[in-house]
This record gives C-alpha cells, sequence and structure tokens, in this order.
C-alpha cells in the first residue's frame, strides 16, 4: 500500500544520485551488530548439511549424466528399474558408434583451422557458424569484452540521470512488512511520446511509514537540500537524503527511541536488584529522547516560509513544533484530547498552524502569542485530512472519517458556523488540496476508490465537477503538483502511484478556462 505522497518541488533533485560509500566506522558498527546478532548452532548445522547434500546431489547427477551419455555412445538405452546386468552393446552398434566418434583422428588438426582456438571452435568464428549468432565476431556485443560493458553502464548512467522537465513524487509503500520511500519520476507527454510514470529510486525504511513532508534543510546545515521528512509507527522523525542511492540510514532522526538510555536503566535496574531471588524477566520499556513523541507520528507539515521549522503530529495526543537545523522540540502542544491526526501550516501566516485529531476537532494556534489557548472547531467525525485555502488564506477545511468535507473562516472565530458543509464521500476523506493555479478548484480523496474535483466559487456548498477512479484502490493521499497545476498524483491501498492530468476533463478545462489536453 501507499500511505502518504508529496509532490517534491521541480529542479530541487541532483540530475545524477550520490552513491553511498561506508566510511570504516559504519563499517564497523555493522559488523558489530552482526556478531551481536550471530548465527545459532543449529543454522549452521542446517547450513553445513545442506551444502554437503548439495555436493552428494551434484555428483549423483554428474554420475547419472556420465552413465547416460555412456549409454548414448554404446547404443543403448538405460532402463533404472531393471535389475541385473545391463546388456553388452553389439559389435555392429559399437563399431558404428566409434566410427561417428572418428577417435583416431581426434588430436588431427584441420589445415584450414590451423591456429584456431577451442573457443573458436566452440562458437563457431572458425568458419563454421556453430552457436554464433553473428558471422563476423566483431559485430557480437557479447565478444566487446569492456567496449560494451562501458556502453551498458553509460545507458544505466543516462537511464537514471533526472532532467530538467522531470516531475517528482516520493511515495512511502509498505508490502510484506518492508517499508520502502520511493522517488517517482512523470514525464509529461512531448514531442518524444506520451506522459510516462515509472519508480526512479526507493529508500529501505525501518518502519511502516504514515507520513511524509518535503523540506531543504537538513540539521547543521545552511544550504539547500531534498529532504524527506517521515514519519511512521516509531516515536522518531527521520530525515533521509533523496539524493542519495541505497542510503542506510537517515540524515538525522528527531527524537526517536533512546536505546542507549534503555541499556543503561536495563544495567542499573539488574545491579540494584542484585541476587535477591529469581524472577521472570521482563523486557525494559525504551525510553525516548528528550522532547520525542512517545507513540506514532501521524501527520507533518514543512513550514516554507521558517524553513528550519517542522510541524508534526503524534497519535500521544501532541503536536510538537522541531527546529530542525538545531533537531530539537521547540513547542508542545497538549491541546487535543484523542490521538492528533493531520497539521499544516497557513500559507500566508507562517506562524499561524492548524491541527486535527480523534477528538473531532480542528484547533488553530499563533505561535507569536505565548500560552494561548487554542481556537477550537467541531467536526460530526474524527479528522482525516486539513487544508487552508491559498487563495483565501483565513478559510480552511477539514476531512472527516464519515466522508464529509466542512469549511470555516478563521476570523469568525472558534466554534462558528461552517461556511459549507460537503458529503464528499460514502466513505472516509482521506485527503483535501486546492489547485495552486486556480481559485475554486478543490480536491477530495476517499477509501471509496474515488478522487474528486469541485467548484467552490458559488459561495455555497461546492458543486461537483468531476469523479475518477485512478485504479490505486483506497485512496489515502491525493494533491495538486505545484509546478504543474492541473496534475493531481494519488496512492492508495493498491500500491501504486497514479497522476491525473485533469486537463482530459471538459468541464475542468471549461471552469479553469485552460486548453483541453
Amino acid at each position: 500500500m501507499i500511505s502518504a505522497i508529496a509532490w517534491i518541488p521541480k529542479g530541487v533533485a541532483k540530475a545524477e544520485l550520490e552513491q553511498t560509500v561506508l566510511s570504516p566506522e559504519e563499517l564497523a558498527a555493522l559488523r558489530a551488530l552482526q556478531a551481536e546478532a550471530g548465527t545459532s548452532d543449529e543454522e549452521s548445522e542446517w547450513e553445513e548439511g545442506s551444502s554437503d547434500e548439495d555436493e552428494v546431489m551434484d555428483e549423483e547427477a554428474a554420475v547419472a549424466k556420465a552413465q547416460a551419455m555412456a549409454a548414448t555412445v554404446k547404443g543403448l538405452t538405460p532402463d533404472p528399474e531393471a535389475s541385473g546386468p545391463a546388456p553388452g552393446p553389439s559389435d555392429e552398434s559399437l563399431a558404428a558408434a566409434m566410427a561417428e566418434l572418428d577417435m583416431e583422428h581426434y588430436d588431427d588438426s584441420d589445415p584450414e583451422e590451423a591456429g584456431t582456438s577451442s573457443m573458436n571452435r566452440i562458437l563457431g568464428s572458425s568458419g563454421n557458424p556453430g552457436m554464433a549468432f553473428y558471422k563476423d565476431p566483431t559485430l557480437d556485443p557479447y565478444l566487446q569484452g569492456d567496449k560494451a560493458g562501458a556502453s551498458d553502464s553509460d545507458s544505466e548512467t543516462e537511464a537514471m540521470t533526472l532532467q530538467k522537465n522531470d516531475l517528482l513524487i516520493m511515495a512511502a509503500r509498505n508490502e510484506d512488512d518492508v517499508s520502502h520511500l520511493e522517488v517517482w519520476v512523470y514525464e509529461e507527454p512531448d514531442t518524444r511520446g506520451p506522459a510516462n510514470l515509472y519508480v526512479h529510486h526507493t529508500i529501505l525504511l525501518p518502519a511502516f511509514p504514515l507520513s511524509v513532508a518535503w523540506m531543504d534543510l537538513a540539521p547543521g546545515e545552511d544550504g539547500h537540500r531534498n529532504i524527506a521528512a517521515v514519519g511512521s509507527f516509531e516515536p522518531g522523525i527521520e530525515l533521509w537524503d533523496l539524493d542519495r542511492m541505497d542510503a542506510v540510514e537517515p540524515v538525522a532522526t528527531l527524537g526517536g527511541a533512546d536505546y542507549e538510555a534503555t541499556k543503561a536503566a536495563a544495567a542499573a535496574a539488574a545491579g540494584s536488584k542484585g541476587k535477591k531471588g529469581k524472577k521472570k524477566k521482563q523486557l525494559p520499556s525504551v525510553e525516548v529522547r528528550p522532547g520525542s513523541h512517545t507513540d506514532a507520528v501521524l501527520g507533518l507539515s514543512w513550514n516554507r516560509e521558517y524553513r528550519n521549522v517542522l510541524a508534526s503530529a503524534s497519535a500521544d495526543h501532541s503536536v510538537k513544533v522541531w527546529d530542525v537545523a538545531a533537531a530539537s522540540c521547540t513547542h508542545t502542544l497538549a491541546h487535543h484530547s484523542s490521538k492528533a491526526q493531520a497539521v499544516v501550516w497557513n500559507p500566508a501566516e507562517a506562524p499561524i498552524l492548524l491541527s486535527g485529531g480523534f477528538d473531532r476537532r480542528a484547533a488553530l494556534v499563533d505561535l507569536r502569542v505565548a500560552d494561548a489557548a487554542p481556537a477550537s472547531w467541531a467536526v460530526p467525525a474524527d479528522v482525516e485530512a486539513l487544508a487552508w485555502d491559498p487563495h483565501s488564506p483565513t478559510a480552511f477545511v477539514v476531512a472527516a472519517e464519515d466522508g464529509s468535507v466542512s469549511c470555516f473562516d478563521a476570523r469568525k472565530g472558534p466554534g462558528s458556523e461552517a461556511m459549507y458543509y460537503l458529503a464528499a464521500h460514502k466513505k472516509a476523506t482521506c485527503a483535501l488540496s486546492f489547485c495552486p493555479a486556480v481559485a475554486g478548484l478543490f480536491l477530495t480523496a476517499s477509501t471509496d476508490k474515488k478522487v474528486k474535483l469541485w467548484d467552490t466559487r458559488g459561495g455555497g456548498e461546492p458543486a461537483l465537477l468531476a469523479t475518477q477512479d485512478l485504479k490505486v484502490g483506497a485512496v489515502f493521499s491525493a494533491g495538486f503538483c505545484a509546478d504543474a497545476p492541473m496534475l493531481v498524483a494519488a496512492g492508495g491501498a493498491a500500491g501504486t502511484v497514479a497522476v491525473w492530468d485533469t486537463t482530459t476533463c471538459e468541464a475542468v478545462t471549461a471552469f479553469a478556462g485552460v486548453e483541453s489536453a
């Protein structure tokens, strides 16, 4: 399944990925972990036994093959079920077989083939086609040595090189208990051919991913980077370098488990007990770093105005604000009485943060005001997603588990009546997105497998413009592309990503005033 997706801004990714090279310290650490894990004696015995069995099977197969070949030369047909001595060959069959082999002239060289190697005879490059496909061996790509290898390498490098017009999507994926962060490439249709969508590279993740956010800053650095923040069932937020191939660990982790402290606490507890009786061993609870969440991270939002600021929502009921540069938590907000599901920064007022939770409330906090009570609005079911309207930055929408979407105006104050209420889907509405280029064009996506586009210009309840099943299963995440505003990406239970060019829909192009695809 694809649990979360996010568009990567155009042009931020490096054209060629950096290769991961482990330092001596990292290699030593990996060896230590491997040695600590070890291999059980039973596994070793099984491996040795398997190896011995394989050798015996190989020997038996070789003997059987030799016997079959010998029988063929002698003109016999071996019968494995027959008992007793095998009948001997007749003089006529043996003479015919030996004549065909012409063993008397085996060592004689053909004058026309003098100087040719046995390899040439096998591949048929000595005048006899044999097994060779090309009469001229210089034309055979498999006989080009380093030249062919270099050509293949160049072709592979070219295929992995990102182009300036490529649009990138990162997707959090889990399949068969293995989790990845995938980087997809979408190539728009042009004179070279139709649109194309494929996975460019993947990063192996240690835990089931639940949320993602793109950002351009890494801890301890001032320059611009291509970084993915990933929230998972673990309490830590991992920051991964999307420009690195085969990354084995994140650039940094915000919060998360503190295994060293856990080991120290366990050792201290064991020492304090001394030798007072024997009790059943209990696994120590894993401690977390100072400022960390203590449960799964369900939502993430990066502040584009303040590049070092990241917000997170967690199943521990808290919302946290992080200083990414310092890799530390600066604010912990505890205004939700149940799991905090989603967070999003206001696009016009950077210090204003909106959050939503399973307590069926959307809450707004201005971080410029210390200890200010959050403003909150009630919704009919658990909050699934939030979004600010970029064309009217005081308005925000809240998607709920019952499929409804409610729109509020923050200027009217907490508890104010919704500007509109929309029964968007029959199942949970999991994603919301506003088109960045067309005011009033609004997207909802649901576990009912549908992505819908709405017209919100009327002022009342939005009007449906288009409905599309993108064949990604139950949709868990979807959104418009900032660099190509009429494109929509979606991911879901089917474990794949789809891109919808909404200009293929006449109702949308008429509404947006753009040309049809």
